[in-house]
């Protein structure tokens, strides 16, 4: 039973759960893109090099990628709204405790590193489980344009916390910055304990823990277009992460004038995502995965930006371009995973794409210092926008990933089951497993 059949569960994007999800979302969303701002600066106010930047940033990836899979089981068997409630809880203790050590003093750096890693594994719950919540809170009618509704207002918040965030550390301490990222998840878990999950139909009684995850990893490795997307991904946020969480502040510090206008480009990619989930209100294309992975290539952009470098215009330009691609790519994304996916394994599946994604980021962020200063640090940029190209258009070569279709899209069929919907293709090498 998929999501869009189960009986009961909520018919629009217009519902309690959902209003409730987004609201919360947009709140987080105005602290946690200021936070991450205030973190690397953080670390370079107590004197700090880009190694320890990506130090700080890779102890937040490092339990975000032990626990994310435990999160998704954890999401699936217990109700969701519980997880996210108790994985706010710990980001909004670990954030204020940050703010306290940046505010009173300067903080050790093993302290930064500590409190980043609590919140990472606060997230490594939340994703999992907000993820879950969210697709089981809309039908497949729905599912697009929903999916898109709730990114641009969630892109939104990151335009003004993007901004915001390099502002106020322009004007006041960075500890300022990570005080209100605390609030924010206060407030959000608050709301997301009034989630009603009665519209989710109860679990059958399972083996345990480690059974969900083994039938979860069952259902994710069955779909070729799955595994090899979450593939090509582990490398694309690894060498995105390693550009905006290391090279792009050590750049605006050096070659743009400091916080402000690197705030000013990550407010220019979030308004690049508004722009892009505004276009997937509208444009619902039949073949999703194959052109959400057309939409990754630009993603390359930031990086060669950074290397050239470009003016603060220009870079702001081609964070823009880049934003509005990954969001197309993201509510094609969501939406897939909608269709495809039985409801009762949307978290840990959605555990297992998390995980993929992010496994590498750790390495990456530790190493980009090591890599600068070894190579330099135009080299290590054009090496980062050569591996988002080439492991995007290895992707292509899935059969599953240019053919799949919508199942609301009209069949146009060229050969032996060319463009039908996947699930309607039991058959086929990609029929559901669970």
């Amino acid at each position: 039973m998929t999501a869009a059949s189960a009986p009961g569960l909520p018919a629009r994007p217009s519902g309690r759960n959902y209003r409730l999800l987004t609201a919360a979302a947009v709140i987080t969303g105005l602290g946690t893109h200021g936070a991450l701002i205030a973190a690397a600066f953080a670390v370079l106010q107590t004197g700090g090099d880009g190694g320890d930047v990506g130090l700080v940033a890779a102890a937040r990836a490092v339990p975000l990628v032990l626990f994310l899979l435990i999160g998704g089981a954890v999401a699936d068997r217990w109700p969701r709204h519980r997880v996210m409630v108790a994985a706010n809880a710990l980001n909004c203790v670990s954030q204020a405790a940050f703010a306290w050590l940046v505010l009173a003093g300067e903080p050790q750096l093993w302290q930064m590193m500590l409190l980043t890693a609590l919140c990472g594994t606060g997230q490594a719950f939340f994703n999992p489980a907000a993820e879950g919540m969210l697709m089981s809170s809309v039908d497949r009618e729905r599912a697009s344009r929903a999916f898109a509704l709730f990114r641009m207002a969630v892109q939104g918040a990151t335009i003004g916390g993007a901004a915001l965030g390099g502002a106020m550390i322009a004007a006041m301490d960075p500890g300022w910055v990570l005080a209100v990222d605390a609030a924010a998840f206060a407030v959000a878990g608050a709301l997301r304990a009034f989630l009603d999950v009665g519209h989710i139909p109860a679990r059958e009684p399972g083996g345990g823990l480690f059974s969900d995850l083994r039938d979860g990893w069952r259902e994710f490795i069955g779909r070729p277009w799955l595994w090899s997307i979450v593939a090509q991904f582990s490398v694309v946020v690894a060498a995105v992460g390693a550009t905006e969480s290391v090279y792009g502040p050590l750049v605006a510090r050096d070659d743009l004038g400091g916080a402000r206008p690197w705030g000013f480009a990550l407010a220019a990619f979030g308004a690049g995502t508004l722009s892009g989930a505004l276009l997937m209100t509208r444009w619902k294309p039949r073949r999703m995965l194959l052109a959400g992975t057309l939409c990754v290539f630009p993603l390359a952009l930031p990086a060669a930006g950074l290397a050239v470098p470009l003016s603060v215009t220009g870079l702001c330009v081609v964070m823009f371009v880049s934003g509005v691609a990954i969001e197309v790519f993201g509510v094609a994304w969501m939406t897939t995973m909608h269709q495809e996916i039985p409801e009762e394994k949307l978290s840990r599946v959605s555990a297992y794409d998390w995980f993929g994604s992010v496994a590498m980021m750790p390495v990456a962020t530790a190493l980009a210092g090591p890599v600068e200063s070894l190579i330099g640090r135009d080299r290590a940029l054009w090496g980062c926008a050569v591996l988002i190209v080439v492991v995007t258009g290895a992707v292509l070569f899935v059969p599953d990933v240019r053919r799949l279709t919508r199942a609301d899209a009209p069949a146009v069929v060229t050969g032996r089951g060319a463009d039908r919907p996947l699930s309607t293709d039991p058959e086929g090498s990609l029929g559901r497993l669970g």
